[in-house]
């Protein structure tokens, strides 16, 4: 498998527009890993606007004479205009968010006659079961990492859920 720069090109401005976030091609010849890291806020905010920033592990440089590929470490981002910031809420409390690990489908109870695994107000600990997501016919039950109580449970049993989608919200 060959791989020349215009089709590299190809190959990560469609990365760029999709939610993958490592990328492994292999071949007798090379491999090669593109990886993109989530910069996440400390607290949940507003998004108000967006800059197309290239992400640094997406980035390759070009061997010397033949330019740089988009998205490279050396383009300068597009200024926005100055927007309006919104107030946080006067009874702003800390939450952390459960995420999806997959793409699947979310259960909150081991079976369909069973009670849920944690209920609105349940305190829970770290490596407790919450939940389990179905992935191609295999049920993996999802474990969390945060200690707490639960604050909220945003999605109903049996929807499918994205990989990344907040689950549940729970407060320290």
């Amino acid at each position: 498998m060959s791989l020349n720069l215009g089709e590299l090109r190809d190959l990560l401005t469609a990365i760029n527009q999709t939610d993958i976030e490592e990328l492994t091609l292999k071949s007798d010849d090379f491999e090669l890993t593109v990886r993109r890291s989530l910069r996440v806020s400390p607290t949940p905010a507003p998004i108000i606007s967006v800059v197309s920033v290239p992400d640094a592990g997406a980035s390759l440089s070009a061997p010397a004479g033949s330019g740089t590929l988009e998205g490279s470490s050396s383009a300068t981002p597009t200024p926005t205009p100055p927007t309006q910031a919104v107030p946080p809420p006067k009874n702003e409390r800390k939450l952390l968010e459960i995420i999806s690990p997959m793409v699947g489908t979310f259960y909150r109870a081991p079976a369909p006659d069973e009670a849920p695994f944690v209920e609105v107000g349940d305190r829970i600990k770290a490596g407790q079961t919450v939940c389990i997501i179905e992935a191609m016919k295999l049920m993996n039950e999802l474990e969390t990492e945060v200690s707490g109580e639960i604050v909220e449970v945003l999605v109903q049993n049996g929807e499918p859920v994205e990989y990344g989608q907040p689950l549940m919200r729970v407060s320290p």
